[in-house]
């Protein structure tokens, strides 16, 4: 049987569990929000790869921009968690990465272009977790959310019919904003690095 004491309120694995997702109602939302875009997202993948353009792909990248836009509201309301301080930002590379290299695989896309992308994604996660292990914090910059919105305008686009059919290269020219935008705020993030370094008065190892 199982122990009441266990499963209590104040038991040290829903503390921690509760710790992780957070307190508030608020917080619940906006982390189901993550999960569901999570989620959601192999299922674009596949509606990309089956049919590109069309609507129904559009508006699935539309849904899944709105619900990070809204998890960021509602996340304004509460608390910080370990949760979403770790999986939004996981699940917005997840999205556009997963969505880009679908593109790239049915040939609409150049893979140079998404490249660039992942490795500035992917290495910044180093880079913030090396720092992070000697306790400096790199705070996320405003610029990113521009980064990110560039890059959903550009998926959007790839998969708009109208778009495609008839103006292709907007979709195109959007995706080398993108990349101008991550790559300029990567370069941001190395220098806020650098300037955490030096006003901390700790040395690299």
């Amino acid at each position: 049987m199982t122990n009441p004491a266990s499963t209590a309120p104040d038991s040290p694995m829903v503390n921690e569990t509760m710790a992780m997702l957070g307190h508030s109602r608020w917080a619940l939302a906006a982390n189901s929000l993550t999960m569901l875009r999570l989620v959601l997202t192999p299922l674009f993948v596949l509606m990309i790869l089956a049919e590109n353009p069309s609507w129904a792909s559009f508006a699935m990248g539309w849904f899944l921009g709105f619900t990070d836009w809204y998890d960021g509201k509602l996340a304004r309301h509460a608390e910080p968690t370990r949760f979403g301080a770790f999986w939004d930002p996981f699940a917005d590379k997840a999205v556009v990465l997963a969505a880009g290299f679908a593109l790239v695989g049915i040939g609409r896309w150049f893979w140079l272009p998404i490249v660039l992308i992942a490795v500035r994604e992917f290495g910044l996660i180093v880079y913030r977790g090396y720092w992070a292990r000697r306790s400096l914090a790199i705070p996320a910059r405003t610029s990113a959310k521009y980064k990110t919105f560039v890059q959903g305008l550009a998926i959007a686009s790839a998969t708009c019919p109208p778009i495609e059919n008839s103006a292709a290269w907007i979709t195109d020219a959007l995706l080398w904003l993108a990349v101008a935008f991550t790559l300029y705020t990567g370069g941001q993030y190395v220098v806020d690095g650098r300037a955490a370094l030096s006003s901390s008065g700790s040395k690299a190892t």
